[in-house]
């Protein structure tokens, strides 16, 4: 408690002092709005909803709170043309109402056919991915396999990060961890500060070592590799560590070459550090609203892009669309080629591991569907929902009233999904 009250005077300290220097009302408004209700990084999963709402869409404004990397888009966005609003049998505003939505867009047949805002947020501010970020760490390990980087998916995890050797990961394979089937204990329960999630980021690793890896060594196995899926953001961040020791780059330079700047994304990213200067791979990517449904986009077609493949790149064609691989040979014909090797995004969005409920699975770092659609799924409402039959892309960015995972919220924004694809499937028909 005095540690609260002592953040919430330095903070009121900081907000005088800016104030009284004439900086306070230089300030764009989202950084305003965070230093006014003084969140703290460290407390993110107990902040309260008015904090949320501030930090969500500034958590990359202040140093002090955390420090991140800028992802740089390049000179030639990628248009999102509009197209004729889609007629929804809901109320939207309703829905954006309890889902406490900051954006909501929908893209289908490559056009922008929805596109709401609240909380006081624009499509030009930033909001925070959370756990969609997961998604975005997983086509990177594609692209180093494409890249030669990574050699193949069975490879040990230890081959990368040596520093795990003699762990419970030792026997854990790439593929295995993507698909979050290594065995290795770990609790996420966000309502818990004593589970992993809550703990791991305030871990005092030994002098020199990293904290995660510090961590990830000392969690024992609950299981044999491949035979049980358990959610671990842990283990997301170790799949950045291993790309990142893979390829030799931060993540955050990786990205941007192999898709921000070369998918077209139009505004700058950030993504944000740990506490030992490591880009936070299983979250915290913040961008654009419209950058986001890019990104759907940019899967949705395959992971495609212009120009000449990079050197060390897997020989024959590119990652065919989802739609089928005639497509994809033609896109190759056509000077377009995909940044992952053939066949592996469809691995990724397939499910590989059973969650135990009915028509739902998960990928490589996806939320699967049996009906081939998949997700992108962060806590507190993030999302973006890509189904390949209806050439569709739903993004949402949102601060759920009932916390990291509001149950009702997200039933709801299933049955939205739902409500959109019936939509989709009335215009279809001609109804």
């Amino acid at each position: 408690m005095k540690r609260t009250l002592k953040r919430i005077g330095l903070g009121l300290l900081l907000v005088v002092i800016l104030a009284t220097a004439g900086v306070w009302f230089s300030l764009d408004k989202e950084t305003r709005g965070l230093l006014a209700t003084v969140p703290t990084n460290r407390d993110l999963l107990f902040w309260s909803v008015p904090q949320r709402d501030a930090a969500f869409r500034a958590l990359d404004r202040i140093p002090l709170l955390a420090k991140w990397h800028t992802i740089v888009p390049g000179a030639s966005p990628r248009p999102l043309p509009p197209g004729p609003p889609l007629k929804l049998p809901l109320d939207v505003d309703a829905y954006m109402a309890g889902q406490r939505s900051a954006a909501l867009l929908i893209v289908q047949g490559g056009q922008l056919r929805l596109e709401r805002y609240g909380l006081g947020f624009d499509g030009d501010g930033r909001w925070t991915s959370f756990s969609v970020a997961k998604s975005f760490t997983s086509t990177l390990v594609g692209a180093a396999l494409r890249d030669g980087a990574i050699k193949s998916m069975d490879d040990k995890v230890s081959a990368y990060v040596p520093e795990l050797k003699g762990s419970a990961y030792d026997d854990v394979s790439v593929a295995q961890l993507l698909s979050m089937t290594s065995g290795v204990q770990w609790n996420e329960d966000y309502g818990d500060p004593h589970s992993d999630v809550a703990r791991f980021n305030n871990h005092q690793p030994e002098p020199g070592a990293d904290a995660l890896l510090s961590y990830l060594r000392r969690l024992p196995r609950a299981a044999p590799p491949g035979t049980r899926w358990n959610y671990s953001t842990g283990e997301t961040n170790l799949i950045g560590i291993l790309v990142s020791q893979a390829t030799g780059k931060p993540l955050a330079q990786y990205l941007q070459e192999k898709i921000w700047q070369p998918a077209g994304m139009a505004a700058p990213a950030t993504w944000l550090l740990s506490k030992t200067g490591r880009e936070i791979s299983g979250c915290c990517i913040q961008a654009a609203p419209r950058d986001y449904a890019r990104f759907g986009q940019f899967i949705l077609e395959g992971a495609r892009v212009s120009g000449e493949p990079a050197a060390g790149s897997l020989p024959g064609p590119g990652a065919a669309p989802l739609g089928g691989s005639t497509a994809g040979a033609a896109a190759e014909r056509g000077g377009l080629h995909s940044i992952v090797p053939e066949g592996w995004l469809e691995q990724a969005t397939y499910k590989q591991a059973d969650i135990g409920v009915p028509g739902r699975g998960y990928g490589y770092q996806w939320w699967t569907y049996d009906d081939g659609s998949f997700s992108a799924r962060g806590i507190f409402g993030q999302g973006i929902f890509i189904d390949p039959k209806r050439q569709l892309v739903i993004v949402s960015n949102a601060n759920w009233a009932g916390g990291a995972r509001d149950a009702t919220a997200m039933a709801a924004r299933e049955a939205f999904y739902r409500a959109v694809q019936q939509a989709i499937d009335q215009e279809a028909a001609g109804r």
